[in-house]
């Protein structure tokens, strides 16, 4: 019973649509409505509003941290920390509150990630912002990150829940980068800070 109630309320904190959310709240457009039409905290960026950016990036990263935290609080074991971690990352890739249509999940993984072991959180935030720096191509630094996330896992943590969680996470992420992929082969890939080319009013 208690794996049920930590493994939903994981799930369901990482339904919270945070982009949606601050957007509504300070009256801006919905993210859904321009760009990539993704709830992430890059695409927001491209609303021009960075605060909101900033503020739907915290509230991702978060939602996958206090998940974990919470959770280890109250003694779950690392089995179910890794669980409830890969649970939260879940619920914001499918959303139940909009109908399982969600985001790619890099910031939850990260604060997830943060939570299990800080020295593998801070790792691949590495990853991506070097990647980001050199390239301008946020999905290019979440691809590269997601890979690189298990070799971390295993070299600081070996075998175990937290390689699982991370490698699952990983595989997702990529997974939901698919598109992403094609069009960074194509050269048609958006970079950091552009605008979207048109916004609903």
């Amino acid at each position: 019973m208690n794996a049920a109630l930590f493994t939903l309320a994981a799930y369901l904190l990482g339904s919270i649509p945070f982009a949606i959310v601050v957007s509504r709240a300070l009256r801006i457009a919905d993210p859904r409505t321009y760009g990539s039409k993704n709830i992430g905290a890059t695409n927001v960026l491209r609303s021009g509003h960075r605060i909101v950016a900033l503020l739907t990036l915290a509230g991702d990263a978060g939602k996958g941290w206090i998940a974990v935290l919470v959770a280890a609080a109250l003694d779950a074991e690392p089995e179910m920390l890794a669980l409830v971690g890969l649970c939260a990352f879940i619920g914001h890739v499918f959303p139940v509150w909009l109908r399982f249509h969600g985001g790619k999940g890099v910031a939850t993984a990260a604060g997830v990630l943060i939570a299990l072991d800080w020295r593998l959180g801070l790792a691949v935030i590495v990853v991506w912002l070097g990647v980001v720096a050199a390239s301008r191509y946020s999905s290019l630094g979440a691809i590269c990150a997601a890979i690189a996330a298990p070799i971390a896992a295993w070299l600081l943590d070996g075998v175990g829940p937290v390689l699982l969680a991370t490698t699952a996470m990983a595989a997702l992420l990529l997974q939901r980068h698919h598109a992403n992929i094609g069009k960074l082969l194509r050269g048609e890939e958006s970079r950091v800070g552009e605008k979207a080319k048109a916004s609903a009013s």
